[in-house]
């Protein structure tokens, strides 16, 4: 395939790179730019040179992440050409990854996503494990503690808040809201946050839970961090933390489903609507979720927990379809399956906080952003879980998106193509 036949979409991505060719030596094209295939469609992928090279091209092909398919190495010989053909007759996802010396790029694509079901079965209890959980939990009385804090921002108010929550850490964060609303005339807006413990993207913060409320007509936005940290704190202390009771907190207990870590988030998660829907100013309709990666994997479990949640917005989710490891897939974030332990009581325990389970009890609209690329939250992982759900569904695949957004990601048609619909999402959405 030659370079005139390039189309539009590449003769863009081209540009968007031509300020940084000289980083920048492999672009990748396929049949379909979204990377969505049918099963039997043919697939095949592009190498674009943008300069010379003797040196070999190294091509590898994964299938569902974990499958090697093809790992060869040639030698260019002109500047468009063929690098993988194929079909598939299962729905699967395949990334493919051509590598110049230190130049590298990858691209992904899946093949009948809405059809990949979740690789272990749901137990037959589920809901009603948790609805044992929720009332155990409902069965404390609420006590919040609410320490005002400083904002800049005129007509809002902001609160260091702590909510006792039953068997678990108790749920801190920042919580603000519009200072002279009105009954029954307010979203809900909860934030979820990324896995670790130490990072600037693992703590609450006010700006984050001020500038949410400020959207739309004012919303009621709690910043929730995962653990039940301290809010505020010295960076020591979330030092501390990450070296000691939290370090690999995401597989902590994972033999059993009383002491797995991720059983403690959600109750935090759930004890945190709880608050949010006893405020009066609540409109008695609207709470949004909002989380990436492992904050992703809390959006799409609150959706599951709580019928009262009505949309989601998840980008690249963790905590999904755990059990893909048994359909020869790589599994979500943390990949439990994958670590040493007591395996039959993995398989016990686990099944009860993945989301591929959780969500076939949500109605709410779910809009996700999937990395093809994605090496920590597969692809077949999210469309495990999100197909269970009953919901609307707003999908962004992302062929060229891994995990993060590294520097030769073509940042510019992301923020075109995903993040502004998104953020126009959340927008509409509150008003």
């Amino acid at each position: 395939m030659k370079t005139r036949f390039l189309s539009s979409f590449f003769i863009l991505f081209l540009l968007i790179f031509a300020c940084t060719v000289h980083a920048q030596t492999i672009i990748l094209k396929q049949t379909h730019e979204n990377g969505i295939y049918k099963k039997g469609q043919k697939i095949q992928i592009t190498a674009i040179i943008s300069q010379e090279t003797k040196d070999s091209m190294f091509v590898k092909v994964r299938k569902n992440n974990n499958q090697i398919l093809l790992n060869n190495a040639f030698l260019p010989t002109q500047d468009s050409f063929v690098i993988f053909e194929g079909t598939f007759k299962e729905p699967c996802s395949v990334i493919i990854e051509a590598k110049i010396k230190e130049k590298k790029q990858s691209i992904g694509l899946i093949v009948d996503p809405k059809k990949i079901k979740p690789g272990s079965e749901c137990p037959k209890d589920l809901k009603e494990y948790w609805n044992q959980e929720k009332q155990r939990l409902n069965a404390q009385r609420m006590e919040v503690k609410l320490k005002k804090v400083e904002v800049s921002e005129k007509g809002f108010v902001c609160f260091d808040t702590e909510i006792n929550c039953a068997n678990s850490k108790t749920a801190k964060g920042y919580f603000a809201k519009p200072e002279k609303a009105v009954m029954r005339s307010l979203p809900i807006v909860l934030m979820v946050h990324a896995a670790g413990v130490k990072g600037s993207w693992c703590r609450s913060e006010v700006a984050n839970a001020v500038n949410y409320a400020k959207k739309g007509k004012g919303a009621l936005c709690f910043d929730l961090n995962a653990h039940g940290m301290l809010n505020g704190q010295p960076d020591e202390y979330y030092n501390n933390l990450d070296a000691g009771e939290l370090k690999n907190y995401y597989v902590s207990g994972f033999e059993s489903r009383e002491d797995f870590y991720f059983r403690g988030m959600y109750l935090r998660l759930i004890r945190t609507i709880e608050f949010l829907t006893r405020q009066p100013e609540w409109d008695g309709k609207r709470i949004l979720v909002i989380g990436e990666s492992q904050g992703g994997g809390q959006a799409l479990a609150a959706a599951g927990l709580d019928s009262r949640v009505s949309a989601v917005v998840a980008t690249v989710p963790a905590m999904c379809d755990w059990g893909g490891t048994f359909a020869n897939r790589k599994s979500g974030w943390p990949q439990p399956y994958e670590h040493s332990g007591d395996q039959e009581k993995i398989k016990k325990a686990i099944p009860y906080f993945d989301t591929a389970n959780l969500l076939q009890f949500s109605k709410a609209t779910i809009v996700v952003e999937i990395g093809l690329i994605d090496q920590t939250c597969p692809s077949t992982s999210v469309y495990a879980a999100i197909n269970q759900a009953k919901g609307k569904k707003i999908i962004y695949p992302v062929p060229y998106h891994e995990h993060n957004l590294n520097n030769e990601t073509p940042r510019a048609l992301w923020n075109k193509t995903v993040s502004e619909p998104k953020n126009a999402f959340i927008e509409n959405y509150l008003k």
